[in-house]
C-alpha cells in the first residue's frame, strides 16, 4: 500500500476515535440491599456532564469523548463514591453503593466536591465568555459563615481587593467596590440576578437596593476587567447572584431559623422540585430585629419572595418565569461626629429617621439549542420598585432634631423595562476551533425623584405634606423630576483558539445613551433672622444623547492543565444623569455641569491549581481616567435674590469631575489545602489556609482644581488583607478568619481625620481597622447546626462616612454578635 494512502487512512482513524460521541449508561444499587437508588446525583470529573438516577436507579451520560472519565456518585444518604471508567464504548455498569451515617459534611457540601471554595469560570458557560477575563466565582454552599444575614466580610472572603460599607442593615443591601471605586449600593458594579439587571437603573441610577439572601445562593460571579464588552460600561465588572437550581427530586424542602444578637430573628425557607418538564425553586425570607438593634433608634423589618417556574418544552427549548420581591422597612440611627463615635458608638441623637424599600422584578426566559453547537437565549425584564427615607439631615451632625420641624422627604421610584438577547456558537476556521457571541439590549427607565417636607411625627410615615404649611424650616427644599432613560446596545466577542494552548478574544461593544430630566426645583433662601429672601420655583429641562464604541480584548494561554496567563484591556464609560443633581442636601452638593467619565482598564495574572494541593490567582492592573467624577471639601453655593449663585458659607462634599486619575496595584489570592499536602490520608479531615492581598497605589495624575493633583483617590487602601483558617473533621467545620485594611482618604482633597470634630462627622479619612470572626457548622443527617462569633474581638471601627441617609456622619460598624442558626432539609 503506497504510504501517503496508509498515513491518511490512520489520520482519519484517529481523527474519528478521537471525535466519537459515547455513551456511558448504568444502573446504581443499594450495595447492601442491591435495590435501586434513586436521586442518586452523577458528576463526570472528565466532561463536567452530570446525571440523576431515575427510580430505578437508571442513568445515562451522553456526548462522552474516548479516554477515561472518573465519575462521582453523591446522595445525603450514602457515601461518596468515585470511579474511574475507560470509554471506547458504549457502556453500561451497575454501581453498588453503601450508605453512610456519618456522611462528610467537608465532603458532601460541594455539588462537584470542590476543595477550595473559589473556583474560576470556564471560557465558555451558557452563553456567556468568561475567557481572557479576571473570574472569580464563590461557592455560597462551601461557605462556613454567618449565611443567615448575608455577612460580606466571610462571603467574599476570596476576592481579592474589595473594598465593603459593613453598615447595619443585616444583609438586606450589599455595598462594595474595587480597585478605588466607591462601595456605596455597589453602584459601580453591574449588579444581576441569573443574568438580568436588578439595580435601580443600569445607567440613570445604578445603586442596588435589593441583594438575594446568601441562603438562597448557589454563586457568586464577578467578572472584572473586561467586563464592560459583554455587560455594560462600567469600570468596576459585573457582579452576578446565581440562586439555587431546581432539584431533582419531586420536592425538597429547607427551612432556616436563625437568631443574631445584632439583627434578631430571621427565618429563610425553600420549595423546589422536579416533576416531569416542569421544575421549580422558591424561597420565603423574614427578618426582625426592631427590638434587638445595637444602636438605639434602630431597627428593621424585613419580607424577601422569590419564585422560579421551568418548563422543558423539547429536549433542546426550555422557558422559564421569575418574580423576586422584598419590602422592608428600617429605622436609621443617624450618622455620628468623630468626637460622638470614640465617646460611644452606640449613641444616636436621631429619633424619626426611617427608611423604606418597595422591590419588584418579573422576568421571563427562553432558552434553544439549535445544536450542540449554537444557542440562542432571551431575557425578558420588568421593574416596578420605589424607595424613600424620610428625616432629620444638616451639616451640623451634633445638632438635635426639632421635633416640632417637618422632617425632609424623598421618594424615588423606579419603574423600568428591557430586554437582553444572546447567540453563541461554536465553529472553526481550518481545524482551529472558535465561539462566537452576538448580542443586543434594550433598556428603557421611567424614574421619578421627590423631594419635599414630610410629617413632623416620629413613626414610618412616607407621605409629604401640603407646600403651603407655613414658616418652612430653611433646610427643606422640595424637587418634582421624571427620568426617561433610554439604552440601547449590541455586543460581539469571539474566542479564536490559535493553538490548544493559547486563545484570544477581542470584542466589540456599540452604546446608544439618552438622558433625560424633566422637572422643577423650589429654592427658598434666608437671611440669619429667617426672613426669606427668595422662594422661587425653576424648571430644570435636559437631553442628552451620546453614541459610544467600546473594544477590547483578552488573551489566555494554558500550558497545562493546572495553569494560565491572562490578560486583558478594556475600554469603559460611566454615563452620569440628573438624578442626584437636584436633591438637595445640606451636607452635599452636585456639579450642575457634571459630565460622564471614561479611560480603560487593562490586567495581567496567573492563575490555577496544582493537584489538591494549592489554588492560586495573582495579578496586576491598572485603571486609567479621564474626569473622574469625585468629591472634594469645599464651600457649598445658594442662588441669591437676583439669581445668581454665590457661597452660603456652609463647608460641605462636592461632587463633579475631579480630573484625571490613575489607580494601579496588585491582587492575589492563595488557598493551600493543607491535609492534601501532609495528611493526605485523613481523607475525613479538612485544613486550609488561604491569604487573599491586595496592595494598590492611587493618584489624581491632573487637576483644575487647587489641590487635588498628586493626591490620592478616595476609598484606596494601600493594603487589604484577609486571611484565614478552615479546619474540619467529618462533620464538624471550623473557620477563623482575620481581616484588615490601611486607612483610607473619603474625599479627593485628602481631608484628614479630625478625632476632635464634633461638628459634621463628614469629613476625614477613615482610619485604618481589623476584624476576627470564628464561625461553626455541624451536619447530622438532615440536620445542620451553625453557629459563630462575629467581629470576636468587639473592635470600635467604622468604614463609611455618608453624607445623606443613612446619615449624615459616621456610620459605625457592628459591634461584636453572637448567631446560631439551625436548619433542617426535607
Amino acid at each position: 500500500m503506497d504510504f501517503r494512502v496508509l498515513s491518511t487512512l490512520i489520520f482519519c482513524f484517529v481523527t474519528l476515535a478521537n471525535n466519537a460521541q459515547y455513551k456511558l449508561t448504568g444502573t446504581v444499587l443499594d450495595a447492601a440491599t442491591e435495590q435501586p437508588i434513586e436521586f442518586m446525583q452523577l458528576y463526570d470529573k472528565t466532561s463536567g456532564k452530570e446525571a440523576v438516577t431515575n427510580a430505578n436507579g437508571g442513568f445515562a451520560l451522553e456526548g462522552l469523548n474516548l479516554g477515561l472519565h472518573t465519575i462521582v456518585f453523591y446522595n445525603d444518604n450514602y457515601a461518596w463514591y468515585e470511579k474511574t471508567f475507560i470509554i471506547n464504548t458504549n457502556t453500561d455498569v451497575t454501581v453498588k453503593i453503601e450508605k453512610s451515617n456519618a456522611l462528610s459534611e467537608v465532603v458532601i457540601q460541594a455539588k462537584k466536591r470542590e476543595v477550595f471554595d473559589l473556583k474560576r469560570a470556564k471560557d465558555v458557560e451558557g452563553t456567556t465568555i468568561y475567557a481572557g477575563k479576571k473570574t472569580e466565582v464563590i461557592l455560597v454552599d462551601q461557605i462556613i459563615g454567618n449565611k443567615s444575614n448575608s455577612n460580606a466580610r466571610q462571603i467574599y472572603a476570596q476576592v481579592a481587593g474589595l473594598n465593603i460599607y459593613e453598615s447595619t442593615n443585616c444583609g438586606l443591601q450589599l455595598s462594595i467596590g474595587g480597585r478605588g471605586l466607591d462601595p456605596n449600593r455597589t453602584a459601580n458594579f453591574n449588579t444581576r440576578q441569573n443574568g438580568y439587571d436588578i439595580s435601580a437603573d443600569v445607567l440613570g441610577y445604578p445603586e442596588s437596593y435589593y441583594t438575594p439572601p446568601a441562603e438562597a445562593l448557589e454563586e457568586i460571579q464577578l467578572i472584572r476587567g473586561a467586563a464592560s464588552l459583554q455587560y455594560g460600561t462600567q469600570f468596576g465588572g459585573l457582579i452576578n447572584f446565581k440562586l439555587k437550581s431546581p432539584s431533582a427530586k419531586p420536592l425538597e424542602i429547607v427551612t432556616r431559623q436563625s437568631y443574631d444578637t445584632n439583627c434578631g430573628f430571621a427565618t429563610f425557607n425553600s420549595f423546589s422540585g422536579t416533576n416531569g418538564k416542569l421544575s421549580h425553586y422558591s424561597y420565603v425570607s423574614y427578618k426582625n430585629n426592631l427590638n434587638e438593634a445595637p444602636r438605639d433608634n434602630m431597627g428593621l423589618e424585613a419580607f424577601n419572595a422569590y419564585t422560579n417556574i421551568n418548563y422543558q418544552l423539547s429536549s433542546k427549548t426550555a422557558i422559564g418565569l421569575e418574580y423576586t420581591h422584598l419590602s422592608y422597612t428600617a429605622q436609621q440611627s443617624g450618622g455620628l461626629t468623630d468626637v460622638q463615635f470614640y465617646r460611644d458608638p452606640t449613641f444616636s441623637n436621631r429619633t424619626r429617621n426611617w427608611f423604606r424599600v418597595n422591590w419588584n422584578l418579573l422576568t421571563a426566559k427562553f432558552n434553544h439549542e439549535f445544536s450542540e453547537n449554537e444557542r440562542f437565549n432571551a431575557v425578558f425584564w420588568g421593574m416596578n420598585s420605589s424607595r424613600s427615607a424620610i428625616g432629620f439631615r444638616t451639616n451640623r451632625v451634633s445638632q438635635v432634631d426639632n421635633l416640632d420641624e417637618p422632617r425632609d422627604l424623598q421618594v424615588g421610584n423606579f419603574r423600568n423595562w428591557g430586554a437582553e438577547l444572546r447567540y453563541l456558537k461554536n465553529y472553526t476556521i481550518g481545524k482551529k476551533k472558535s465561539t462566537l457571541l452576538l448580542g443586543s439590549k434594550y433598556y428603557q427607565a421611567f424614574n421619578e425623584e421627590r423631594q419635599g417636607p414630610g410629617t413632623n411625627g416620629r413613626d414610618a410615615n412616607f407621605n409629604f405634606i401640603e407646600y403651603a404649611v407655613a414658616d418652612l424650616p430653611t433646610e427643606l427644599r422640595q424637587s418634582d423630576f421624571n427620568f426617561p432613560n433610554l439604552n440601547a446596545s449590541l455586543f460581539a466577542e469571539n474566542i479564536f483558539y490559535v493553538s490548544n494552548k493559547l486563545s484570544i478574544t477581542p470584542g466589540i461593544r456599540f452604546e446608544y445613551i439618552k438622558t433625560e430630566s424633566e422637572g422643577t426645583f423650589r429654592a427658598v433662601n434666608r437671611d440669619l433672622a429667617g426672613n426669606a429672601l427668595l422662594d422661587s420655583t425653576f424648571e430644570d429641562n435636559r437631553t442628552r444623547e451620546r453614541n459610544i464604541l467600546l473594544l477590547g480584548l483578552g488573551l489566555s494561554y494554558k500550558p497545562n492543565t493546572g495553569i494560565e496567563f491572562y490578560g486583558n484591556l478594556s475600554q469603559n464609560y460611566r454615563s452620569v444623569t440628573f438624578n442626584d443633581i437636584r436633591i438637595v442636601n445640606p451636607s452635599f452638593q452636585v456639579d450642575e455641569n457634571i459630565d460622564d467619565e471614561s479611560g480603560f482598564t487593562a490586567g495581567l495574572g496567573l492563575r490555577g491549581r496544582y493537584k489538591k494541593l494549592l489554588s492560586y490567582d495573582a495579578n496586576v492592573f491598572g485603571l486609567w481616567y479621564k474626569d473622574r467624577i469625585d468629591e472634594v471639601i469645599r464651600t457649598g453655593t445658594r442662588i441669591n435674590a437676583f439669581g445668581e449663585t454665590v457661597e452660603n458659607g456652609r463647608v460641605i462634599r462636592f461632587r463633579g469631575n475631579i480630573g484625571d486619575a490613575l489607580i494601579y496595584g496588585f491582587e492575589s489570592l492563595v488557598d493551600w489545602n493543607i491535609r492534601e499536602t501532609f495528611f493526605k490520608n485523613y481523607k475525613e479531615y479538612k485544613f486550609n489556609y488561604y491569604v487573599n492581598l491586595a496592595v494598590i497605589q492611587s493618584e489624581f495624575t491632573a487637576s483644575e482644581i487647587s489641590g487635588v493633583e498628586g493626591n490620592e483617590l478616595p476609598f484606596v487602601p494601600q493594603i487589604n488583607l484577609r486571611t484565614g483558617i478552615k479546619l474540619g473533621y467529618r462533620n464538624l467545620l471550623m473557620d477563623v478568619q482575620y481581616s484588615y485594611l490601611s486607612s483610607q482618604f473619603t474625599d479627593a482633597s485628602n481631608a484628614l481625620q479630625n478625632s476632635n470634630d464634633n461638628v459634621s462627622g463628614i469629613i476625614g479619612a477613615i482610619p485604618s481597622y481589623s476584624v476576627f470572626d470564628l464561625s461553626l457548622s455541624y451536619r447530622y443527617r438532615k440536620w445542620t447546626l451553625e453557629a459563630g462569633i462575629n467581629n470576636v474581638l468587639n473592635e470600635q471601627y467604622f468604614t463609611q462616612r455618608a453624607t445623606g441617609y443613612p446619615g449624615p456622619g459616621i456610620i459605625p460598624a457592628l459591634p461584636r454578635s453572637y448567631y446560631t442558626t439551625l436548619q433542617l432539609k426535607l
